[in-house]
């Protein structure tokens, strides 16, 4: 079995808003394995490109872009429908996870 396919098999369940500290744990880890929880964890802007980038300046930039996207899409796919009704208006990954703990932590 690949890593990627290994690391798929462990994402957290659905999250439907019981159990918020378990599924906040697994998630964590899910994200920390996957090199996404900087992302959700640290509100950042990517820089945009200089007017003359080098090909690294690409890559980074592009990278960057790519692990805010994977960030968000990750949330999106362990949340019931009826919870991502409520964060689909959210622009980034750490402002889904800070309204998901202001909802949901101490909620049980």
């Amino acid at each position: 079995m690949t890593s990627k396919a290994s690391l798929n098999a462990l994402a957290p369940s659905v999250f439907d808003g019981i159990n918020y500290q378990v599924w906040d744990v697994c998630m964590e880890a899910y994200l920390d394995a996957s090199d996404l929880w900087e992302v959700v964890s640290e509100e950042y802007e990517v820089p945009p490109l200089s007017n003359n980038p080098t090909m690294a300046q690409i890559k980074l930039h592009n990278e960057m872009r790519q692990r805010k996207s994977k960030a968000k899409a990750s949330l999106f796919a362990v949340v019931s429908s009826t919870i991502f009704t409520r964060i689909i208006t959210l622009k980034t990954a750490n402002e889904i996870w800070n309204f998901l703990k202001k909802e949901y932590e101490g909620n049980e």
